[in-house]
């Protein structure tokens, strides 16, 4: 019997052209940074963005990144983001691409009108480029790896 050659997957559907690319990419990039950028980013300017961590402050406590502000999604209102200019940027983070809580973080900062892009990968992926985490409080007194 004779074997069907199937389309190659890839192929399937067909590829955007160049500029449907380009304009798709720079798009996703508008709304997202990553880890190696923010880290570079915190070394160079710290002043351009806040970072806020957005899981518990359970969480938080176990380690977090450097500078970051805990604020969990769940309490981002107009009262929360007071203390910072209407033209602030924030730079979300969860525990990782298992977790939406950056997600709904951003969704939250839109929605009140402040500028926001999501660190992708999260705690998990700050940990698999091998940077530092603090623990403890937000002084960043000890160092350390989340748990």
């Amino acid at each position: 019997m004779p074997t069907l050659a199937l389309p190659c997957p890839v192929l399937q559907p067909t590829p955007a052209d160049a500029e449907a690319a380009r304009a798709h990419f720079e798009a996703q990039l508008r709304f997202e940074t990553d880890c190696w950028d923010v880290h570079a980013s915190l070394e160079s300017d710290p002043s351009a963005f806040v970072l806020l961590d957005v899981r518990s402050p359970e969480l938080y406590g176990t380690g977090h990144i450097r500078g970051a502000v805990n604020l969990p999604h769940g309490k981002i209102n107009d009262r929360a983001l007071a203390v910072y200019s209407v033209d602030t940027l924030f730079v979300v983070y969860c525990s990782g691409p298992h977790c939406n809580g950056s997600d709904r973080a951003a969704l939250r900062l839109a929605s009140l009108g402040r500028p926001v892009k999501k660190m992708i990968g999260g705690v998990e992926g700050w940990k698999d480029e091998g940077f530092d985490f603090v623990a403890g409080g937000a002084d960043g007194s000890s160092s350390g790896h989340p748990r």
